[in-house]
């Protein structure tokens, strides 16, 4: 019967969304502050018809958002088409790593000084709120490959590595707890969960993307081969990133992204570094007796085969969205709401986030508004809950476990709603002042 529940809210959701969506666009309103409302409107503090339970359900919740995290990843790195060389990619490396490290901390420092928790659950805590979210931040992400606005390249990039970033810290903290094999003197944690799996991440998604995309390609412009199919290009190159990652001990998150840029990347060599892809596949399929030819056309296919991929993941990113916040919603109880998210939750989005950002992006050539958009919109949302997930799975006791879930669950959706609020009339601002600036 619940499942059946779920198919027609669901349903209804998606039929709304397609019908509505152009009215709810001109709202000051987000598609996930939306999808959360109906959520919370259907489980326990609504009408009671379906629930999920944060520990029964954690394996259940834990492998939805997580696929719903790679899906996003893959996506954010299919859009950053700025060579790697660029200064610009130094902007998200500092807020994936020197950010991600100083929130890690001030968490910690919160939790065990103000908290009273145990050093170990004050650095579980930390990494489970510390990345930014890939799903969530899609308004502020870069709006095409032609895009390199430092505030929209810096959030996308930081959504896409931080959640890689986290994990070493994710696993400390387990560690602390007993709950994961740190070795002796950290040895097991620096040597694999650092030195190797961040590295070993990027590599593995970067040699899987850049080989499969070449294929592909290959096949396509020599024998008319490997045509259509984007879907499963997709979904091959997501699954075999991440597996091949997991299965040797590296950060699949990451690997995902590199794969995703990897690809972006085979695109850009041949259409050219300061070429919009999309003007030049549009010009030459305009020219073309046979549109349908500009997937084997070596001058348009890695731009043709760059843009389906990416039409299909956003669409298919767009579904893991609601799925996720739909579950997040019905979790929502007042059972794990605890008095200390009343001043940690605007600790965490006014002091917190906008010290680490500022720390990270010293010395930076960001503007005084950039600088303050990429503090503001540092958004909570499906990694925190995957992370929070992996940890109860992993034998956080429920007695533990159960003020984290309640100030996860608070910090993600006090997140969706005032970053949901703020986001269109802020980014509107910011680009009408793009061209004077």
């Amino acid at each position: 019967m619940v499942f059946t529940l779920w198919f027609i809210i669901v349903g209804l959701l998606l039929v709304a969304m397609a019908i509505g969506r152009t009215k709810i666009g001109r709202l000051p309103l987000s598609s996930p502050m939306l999808y959360l409302a109906v959520g919370i409107a259907f489980g326990e503090q609504g009408f009671d018809l379906v629930s999920l339970d944060p520990f029964d359900d954690a394996v259940l919740i834990e492998r939805v958002t997580e696929i719903a995290v790679i899906i996003s990843l893959f996506t954010a790195g299919l859009k950053l088409r700025v060579p790697l060389r660029d200064r610009l990619w130094r902007l998200p490396i500092l807020l994936a790593f020197v950010s991600m490290i100083v929130t890690v901390g001030m968490i910690t420092m919160v939790g065990y000084y103000g908290l009273g928790l145990t050093l170990g659950f004050s650095v579980l805590f930390g990494a489970v709120l510390a990345p930014t979210d890939p799903v969530l931040a899609s308004d502020v992400q870069v709006t095409g490959p032609a895009d390199a606005d430092p505030l929209r390249f810096s959030l996308t990039g930081e959504a896409g590595l931080n959640d890689g970033t986290a994990f070493p810290f994710l696993l400390l903290g387990l560690g602390l707890l007993g709950l994961h094999e740190l070795g002796p003197g950290g040895r097991h944690w620096w040597l694999v969960d650092v030195l190797w799996s961040i590295p070993g991440g990027i590599l593995i998604g970067a040699v899987i993307g850049t080989a499969i995309g070449s294929i592909v390609l290959y096949l396509r412009e020599n024998y008319e081969e490997a045509i259509g199919g984007e879907e499963f290009l997709t979904l091959g190159v997501i699954a075999l990133s991440y597996g091949i990652a997991v299965l040797v001990h590296s950060y699949g998150f990451l690997a995902v992204f590199a794969a995703g840029v990897a690809m972006r990347k085979i695109e850009q060599r041949v259409t050219g570094e300061e070429a919009d892809p999309e003007e030049v596949l549009e010009e030459v399929i305009k020219n073309e007796e046979e549109p349908e030819r500009a997937a084997t056309n070596p001058q348009t296919a890695p731009a043709q085969m760059t843009r389906s991929v990416l039409r299909f993941n956003e669409q298919f990113e767009r579904l893991g969205e609601v799925a996720v916040m739909l579950m997040i919603g019905t979790m929502i109880s007042t059972r794990y709401l605890p008095l200390v998210a009343l001043w940690f939750v605007p600790l965490l989005f006014l002091l917190i986030r906008p010290v680490a950002a500022g720390i990270a992006l010293i010395g930076s050539e960001t503007t005084n508004v950039q600088r303050g958009f990429i503090s503001w919109f540092g958004v909570r949302g499906i990694g925190a809950i995957y992370y929070l997930m992996y940890a109860v799975a992993h034998g956080l006791e429920e007695d533990t476990a159960r003020d984290l879930i309640g100030l996860t669950l608070t910090a993600v959706a006090t997140s969706v709603v005032i970053h949901g609020i703020t986001v269109s009339p802020l980014m509107a601002w910011y680009n009408r002042r793009q061209p004077a600036a």
